[in-house]
Order: structure tokens, then C-alpha cells, then sequence
């Protein structure tokens, strides 16, 4: 029997319509970065791109500061998204070797007063690579380094950590990597592969496990995330050796084991952290807490991850964006920073990229 022509017509539009010629599924974009996102995934917005190696983000007030490696600190306004980049005028210049520059970011309270902040920078003097946490200050075209507070921190070809932030007791917390040499951090003598604990002046407090050093905790392989919960508890973030990535829960004067022990492994005078990625890497960062979570930058991972400490579990909650470096946590939602223009990953022509997420 033959089909009258309009269903002939209609049967060959249907076709048409269900062919070959749509895209395959996905939420990549021509650079390899998440484009349309489904309606389960969370809604991401950019709020800068084109940075520059960034690496820690700290906001005063509606500015939102990023560090650069390079040896710049980009402002950004929350409120009306206006960047400005300034360079950042050192005593020393700044290493040059992998993971090194300007990294750790903190404000003190008074910031907002008398402009000042603190940084953890890596240089080079002579042949050898070093750390240093110091007092800097905004001027009107850039920052300029006003004091040291703690110098000739052990530098390496990696491992240099770099994280500082404030504590609820108003001191400075100082991640510090093994700087490639494994065995110095269970060297009490040496700041290598540590968590340390100073004074915004610069000097020791009494009440450190040791009275006469800055070391908070050791062990460390290299950490590069400290947050608080709402008790106060100490968390960390630290690399593992290819895998077995950590978050541990820092207690004042504990060895977390590094090299000796990792994962599982225990050892008597050692800790095991709450966490670990077992064969995977996260490869963690920044971490910041939020109502009874905490939020936690991926580079190898790539992930936004979210670690519950009541389950003990993590999960990851942003994709798509390759490599994040830094994560803050605000009234609103999360900001982070991805991190594909450090050597290791595959920028994309808006990278390096301040997002956000908001909790609404």
C-alpha cells in the first residue's frame, strides 16, 4: 500500500532529525575544560581568567588577592570583577626551579589598616634554593617586602610546601616539604618536612612543643593545605609518594611518619592519617572548612573534592577543569583556583581561572 506524500515528507524529516549529525555527549569543550553542564551538575562561574600560575586566594573585605609564582598579587573585586595585577618587589630573587616562587598568602586582621600581609617565597642564593615567610606591603602600583619573620628554609628541585594561614590563636602555621631529601624530615633539627608555628612577629611561641623551635609537627613528606574546623582542630593536605595521598589531623609535637610510613603502614611514635587516597592520586592543596565539610583543591586529581570527617569519605564535586590549586570557603559559596599554567597541566586560551560555587 503506498503512503500518501505528507507522511512520506514527515517520515523523512524525523529521520533527519535523529542522525548523526549532533555532537557526541559530553562536558568538554574544544580546550579539554567543562562546557554545558548537565542539570545534576553544580553550576560553576568564572570570575577571572588569565592568571598566571596562581596559587593561594585570600580576601579582605569585596578584594578578593591571589598569588602568582611569577612574583605578582592579583586583586580582584567580588563585587564589580574589576583586575589589577601588581608586581611584588623582594629582597631575594625568586627560585626558579619546579614548584618554586611566590607561593603562601595570609592577612592578618590589621590588613585592612595598615596594608600589610605575609608571604612564603622561594629563592636562590649561591647554589642552593631556600624559603622564606615575610612581611610585605601594598603600595599603590605594587607590594614591596618590609621584614622577615623566619628565613633559609631548605629548598629542592620539589617539595617546597608553601602554604601559610592564621590560626584561631592568632599565630602563623607554615606547611614545609621534604625539599627531596626524605630523611630530613625525621631530622628535629631541620625545618624540612614540617608544619611550623610562629608568632606574626617572627619569634617562637612558649607554647610549642618545643619552647626554642618554630616545628609544630614533622614527618611530613609536603603538605600544602591547613584549615580549622569549628572546634579548632588542625587539617592538612599533604602529597604522598606517587600515590597515598593525606589528610591528617595535626596534633602539637606528632611525627606523621614520612618516609618510614605512609597509608595504612603504622609504626610505633607515628601517625596514620584519617584519609588516604590509596592507589589513586588527588595530589592535594588548599583546603578550607565549611559547615562541617571541608573543601579541598585536586591538581593530578583535578577535582574540587568535599572530605566529610563524620563518614570519613571524600568525594569530588567539580570536575572538568583540570588541575585545581586553592580553595576558600565564604559566606556564599567556594571559590577556587585551577592551575593548568604551571608546566604540569594543559591550559586552556582562559587559564589560569578564579571560580566559584555557590551554595544557593
Amino acid at each position: 500500500m503506498k503512503l500518501p506524500m505528507w507522511a512520506v515528507i514527515l517520515f523523512l524529516l524525523i529521520a533527519a532529525g535523529c542522525s548523526d549529525n549532533k555532537k557526541p555527549e559530553g562536558n568538554q569543550d574544544d580546550n579539554g575544560h567543562s562546557a554545558g553542564k548537565s542539570s545534576s551538575e553544580p553550576e560553576v562561574e568564572t570570575i577571572a581568567s588569565e592568571l598566571q600560575e596562581p596559587w593561594e586566594i585570600v580576601k579582605s573585605e569585596n578584594t578578593l588577592y591571589i598569588s602568582e609564582r611569577t612574583g605578582t598579587i592579583v586583586e580582584i573585586s567580588s563585587d564589580a570583577g574589576n583586575v589589577t595585577r601588581k608586581p611584588i618587589e623582594l629582597e631575594e630573587p625568586l627560585a626558579e626551579v619546579p614548584e618554586s616562587g611566590l607561593l603562601g598568602l595570609a592577612f592578618p586582621e590589621s590588613f585592612t589598616k595598615e596594608k600589610e600581609a605575609f608571604v612564603y617565597y622561594s629563592y636562590s642564593s649561591g647554589q642552593g634554593v631556600y624559603q622564606r615567610v615575610a612581611r610585605v606591603k601594598k603600595g599603590k602600583d605594587s607590594w614591596m617586602e618590609t621584614g622577615v619573620l623566619l628565613d633559609d628554609i631548605p629548598g629542592g628541585q620539589v617539595h617546597h610546601g608553601g602554604r601559610i594561614e592564621i590560626g584561631p590563636d592568632d599565630k602563623l602555621y607554615v606547611t614545609v616539604g621534604d625539599a627531596t631529601d626524605k630523611s630530613s624530615a625525621q631530622n628535629r633539627n631541620s625545618l624540612s618536612g614540617s608544619i611550623l608555628r610562629i608568632n606574626q612577629d617572627g619569634s617562637i611561641p612558649i607554647d610549642n612543643p618545643d619552647p626554642q623551635s618554630a616545628i609544630y609537627s614533622w614527618g611530613h613528606r609536603n603538605p600544602q593545605g591547613l584549615a580549622w574546623d569549628e572546634q579548632g582542630n588542625l587539617y592538612a593536605t599533604e602529597h604522598g609518594d606517587q600515590a597515598h595521598d593525606e589528610i591528617n589531623l595535626i596534633k602539637p609535637g606528632n611525627n606523621y611518619g614520612w618516609p618510614e610510613v605512609e597509608g595504612d603502614h603504622q609504626q610505633r611514635g607515628m601517625e596514620t592519617p584519617l584519609i588516604h587516597s590509596g592507589e589513586e592520586t588527588w595530589a592535594p592543596s588548599g583546603i578550607d572548612y565549611k559547615n562541617g565539610a571541608f573543601w579541598f583543591a585536586s591538581l593530578r586529581g583535578e577535582a574540587l573534592r568535599k572530605f566529610d570527617p563524620e563518614a570519613n569519605s571524600q568525594e569530588a564535586v567539580v570536575e572538568g577543569y583540570g588541575r585545581i590549586r586553592d580553595v576558600l570557603a565564604s559566606s556564599d559559596g567556594i571559590y577556587f583556583i585551577t592551575n593548568n599554567t604551571d608546566g604540569r597541566g594543559t591550559p586552556s586560551k582562559q587559564d589560569d581561572r578564579l571560580l566559584f560555587l555557590s551554595d544557593e
